[in-house]
């Protein structure tokens, strides 16, 4: 795997992550327990941070990215994703904030001081304007995103039980390379 320090600061990883060979980890990023990093995700915490939540999958080809600090934006924008979230294949995840039991939908492209708060599915191929909050329950289609609807309970449920699906697959693949 491609793990980087840049200024003095290098990748952090809590207990049983997994971070796949391809994917490239540069600077301020902290991963805590269970995470999984997949094929070719790039992660760059060089002008800012990067936080993931335990529990929280990345899947391959996603791009993590930050924002720097500036006159008219003094803390730049951070990258924080909370736990028990899945981001899809190929997203862009550029200085927003996740909370926690979110779907991002594969492609889906989420900017700078985007907030979208617990419990939210994202479809694919959404893009989520910069500073835009999505609220908490909903299902988020269309660029730009737009709340479709309310989620149904069992969707809520399966926020939490994708992220567990991922814990199982990671473990086996770290059992695979032992």
């Amino acid at each position: 795997m491609n793990i980087r320090s840049y200024k003095s600061k290098s990748p952090k990883f809590a207990a049983h992550c997994y971070i796949d060979a391809s994917s490239v980890l540069v600077g301020d990023v902290d991963c805590a327990e269970h995470v999984s990093i997949w094929p070719l995700v790039a992660a760059r915490g060089d002008v800012n941070y990067i936080k993931i939540g335990a529990r929280t999958n990345i899947q391959d080809g996603t791009i993590l990215h930050v924002s720097r600090t500036s006159e008219v934006n003094p803390n730049g924008f951070p990258l924080l994703i909370g736990e028990d979230v899945t981001v899809g294949h190929k997203c862009m995840l550029h200085g927003c904030t996740l909370g926690d039991r979110i779907l991002v939908g594969m492609g889906a492209i989420i900017m700078d001081g985007a907030i979208v708060e617990d419990d939210v599915f994202i479809g694919a191929g959404t893009l989520v304007p910069p500073k835009k909050t999505l609220k908490s329950g909903y299902l988020y289609i269309g660029n730009p995103a737009k709340q479709a609807r309310t989620l149904k309970e069992s969707e809520i449920t399966f926020l939490k039980q994708s992220a567990l699906n991922y814990i199982k697959l990671k473990d086996e693949y770290i059992s695979e390379s032992s």
